[in-house]
């Protein structure tokens, strides 16, 4: 670390200081303003700020300042995506300090409502190499610009950073094993505990309705074996929901992406939603069946809430035979009093995606009140 670049031994303290306190922080989000918020009051910088770059490499995810309130923050809008000085620094990872950065020819200005700055220090970030992204100083409070020690502090800092940025890293990632871990053991005991105790009731009340001497009897017990079924699928589900893998580029199981899907309308439309599957969705359906099925979910549940007036929902996919069937009811007024419009732009459009894997899509009065929508694909591997 270039510490020989730092002089008074007050400040030298201070440094050290700092960067024990950013390595104490473990919540990346923490670490991040902590080093932010120590890099200005080491360089007795006006303002501060740290990009983050993306994925690309190219352009700030996150930009997180110190120095700016949050009125001036929302006058400003939009924040930087890595243009200017900011992004010469990301296409030429170096520490660069400026008497006055508006003389740069590399500067493109600054938006309305941006209060002016003059002397700028920007340093890089790196964790193991890799460009994290970098840490900039505006206005220098007590000199017309950032002195060589400012700079040897900031270089040091940021090499600080880089290391505590890491360990957050991999502290996230271990909480995230640990709930993955506890997410699994509570499906394994939900599947090997509930589901067998709920098969061994359904299989002795199949037993006993042989004995029952009464038709009422039997149908009740009928309807009981059928409410343990699907209590079972729902399970099942359920188990599925907790235990699925949660990744970042939105890829995975077609039952993780209807799922998302359904809690993404759930949350969007304020409308409460079950799903329940039936079948091997994830082995059975091709990806352009997914599409289709996930396309007509969505607008199947928009439609309920723009016309049903209903405050919820069940959805059903079942593989069963040689079909891919989606179902969905709800608790809204019917066709007759509602949605009445069989022949509208959505429902035609389902119909015609269904037309194109071979099935069909109807829309009645569900016999306990609400809509139904069954949706049905023949072409569906």
């Amino acid at each position: 670390m270039p510490f020989h670049r730092v002089h008074d031994p007050e400040r030298l303290q201070a440094l050290i200081g700092a960067m024990l306190l950013i390595d104490a922080d473990v919540e990346l989000s923490d670490v991040l303003t902590t080093i932010v918020e120590t890099a200005v009051e080491l360089s007795r910088a006006r303002y501060g700020a740290l990009g983050v770059l993306d994925d690309s490499g190219i352009a700030l995810a996150r930009f997180i300042t110190v120095g700016i309130d949050d009125e001036q923050r929302r006058s400003i809008g939009a924040l930087p995506s890595g243009q200017g000085i900011l992004g010469l620094l990301i296409g030429e990872p170096q520490t660069l300090r400026l008497r006055n950065l508006s003389e740069h020819p590399a500067s493109v200005g600054f938006p309305p409502h941006h209060p002016p700055m003059r002397s700028f220090l920007g340093v890089p970030i790196q964790v193991r190499g890799d460009l994290f992204g970098n840490l900039y100083l505006c206005d220098k409070q007590d000199a017309a610009e950032f002195s060589d020690e400012d700079e040897g502090v900031l270089e040091a800092l940021s090499v600080a950073a880089g290391l505590s940025i890491d360990k957050a890293r991999l502290h996230d990632r271990l909480r995230e094993l640990t709930l993955t871990e506890e997410r699994e053991r509570m499906a394994r005991n939900l599947h090997d505990t509930v589901i067998q105790r709920l098969f061994a009731v359904g299989l002795s009340l199949q037993s006993a309705t042989r004995y029952a001497n009464h038709d009422d009897i039997t149908a009740r017990m009928q309807e009981a074996i059928d409410d343990l079924d699907a209590t079972v699928r729902q399970i099942r589900t359920t188990i599925f929901a907790i235990s699925r893998p949660r990744t970042d580029s939105g890829q995975g199981a077609l039952r993780a992406e209807i799922l998302d899907l359904v809690d993404e309308a759930a949350t969007k439309l304020g409308l409460r939603t079950r799903v329940d599957f039936e079948g091997p969705i994830d082995a059975a359906v091709g990806p352009q069946a997914a599409e289709h099925l996930l396309y007509s979910l969505r607008e199947a549940l928009t439609n309920v809430v723009r016309h049903a007036q209903a405050t919820s929902a069940e959805v059903q996919i079942r593989v069963v035979s040689d079909e891919l069937v989606l179902t969905v009811r709800d608790d809204g007024v019917g066709l007759k009093n509602g949605r009445g419009r069989a022949g509208g732009r959505g429902l035609n459009n389902l119909a015609e995606r269904a037309k194109l894997l071979g099935g069909s899509c109807e829309v009645v009065d569900h016999e306990g009140g609400g809509t139904e929508l069954v949706w049905r694909a023949k072409r569906f591997s």
